[in-house]
């Protein structure tokens, strides 16, 4: 089971994030952000919202109380060009 370490806002939409596996990578969220219609996800349209995540219960979390699976963020970062052999 993989496991969200660590995570840092870089910009815009984007994360970056380190996994119980020591891998690592950016993510552009720019997509789900813009184009989700729930109430939950359009709140972090707001940059300084988005910008205000944490990471908690082994995934990123925000505020107003989304998350999204570690799984689901693994597989993002493996498909994002930047994520691979990039270390910070």
């Amino acid at each position: 089971m993989i496991h969200v370490t660590g995570a840092r806002h870089i910009g815009g939409y984007r994360l970056w994030v380190r996994f119980s596996d020591a891998s690592e990578g950016e993510i552009d969220f720019g997509d789900l952000i813009l184009n989700d219609k729930r109430p939950i996800v359009v709140a972090l349209r707001d940059l300084a919202v988005f910008a205000e995540m944490r990471v908690a219960m082994d995934t990123v979390v925000w505020e107003n109380g989304f998350d999204l699976a570690p799984e689901y963020l693994h597989a993002r970062a493996k498909a994002a060009p930047t994520a691979r052999g990039r270390r910070r």
